[in-house]
């Protein structure tokens, strides 16, 4: 059985997906990281593989940039797959003082401008959560990474250039475009989730990352998360 946008077969993904927004950064944790790892999916060049780390099997489903996009793939993961964890490997612009380009932030909840999520309860607003054991996991190895609150937003080019300044002086770490959908599928079919991004630009700062060291830089972050998955 496939989907519309994965042609996978059944069994094809193991229990825990590292999800990355871009395909090539999906490639490049494959070639890099994985042991005997084989492609599962092309469809549309949203790559995904599975492999093992260290024995620990794993596989990486990249979804394309935004909560729509990736609202497909963990639904499909989740829903026609059987994933039990998917962990999203991404980036995101940085709106604390006390964050700089490079730091590691581990999402605890996420808020969103966007509707998608309004009508999986009707008459309640969501406040997803991550998975505590996954977070819990991901401490033990990287213990000094901020956690606390994101932004998940739809407007990647906002109109009025100021628009995150409320969320700084409530202590928000960061934004991004993917996170708040992610917890509340991962709610919605009672799976397992964790958001773990890198600041690959700060909107106080100005400070910001090249395309390659988006596509290939989050070396330490990928790598923590794996060891994360062997305890």
């Amino acid at each position: 059985m496939t989907t519309p946008h994965i042609e996978a077969q059944i069994g094809a993904y193991h229990e825990t997906v590292l999800m990355p927004g871009d395909p090539l950064r999906a490639k490049w944790i494959a070639e890099n990281f994985l042991d005997n790892y084989e492609v599962v999916n092309t469809v549309r060049n949203c790559l995904g593989y599975s492999g093992t780390y260290k024995g620990e099997k794993v596989s990486v489903q990249a979804s394309g940039m935004g909560q729509a996009s990736l609202g497909i793939y963990a639904h499909e993961l989740y829903e026609v797959y059987g994933v039990n964890r998917i962990i999203r490997v991404g980036s995101c612009g940085g709106i604390s003082p006390n964050l700089k380009v490079g730091d590691i932030i581990v999402a605890m909840s996420a808020a969103t401008d966007s509707a998608m999520t309004e009508n999986l309860i009707p008459g309640f607003k969501l406040s997803p959560c991550c998975d505590y054991v996954s977070l819990k996991s991901y401490m033990t190895i990287n213990p000094i990474a901020p956690v606390g609150q994101m932004v998940s937003n739809d407007y990647f080019y906002q109109p009025d250039l100021e628009w995150y300044r409320p969320f700084v002086d409530m202590g928000i770490l960061g934004v991004d475009m993917e996170t708040h959908v992610l917890y509340s599928l991962a709610m919605r079919h009672n799976k397992r989730a964790l958001s773990v991004n890198t600041v690959s630009d700060h909107l106080i700062s100005g400070e910001e990352m090249t395309h390659k060291e988006r596509e290939q830089g989050l070396n330490y972050m990928i790598k923590s998360v794996l060891e994360s998955l062997c305890l």
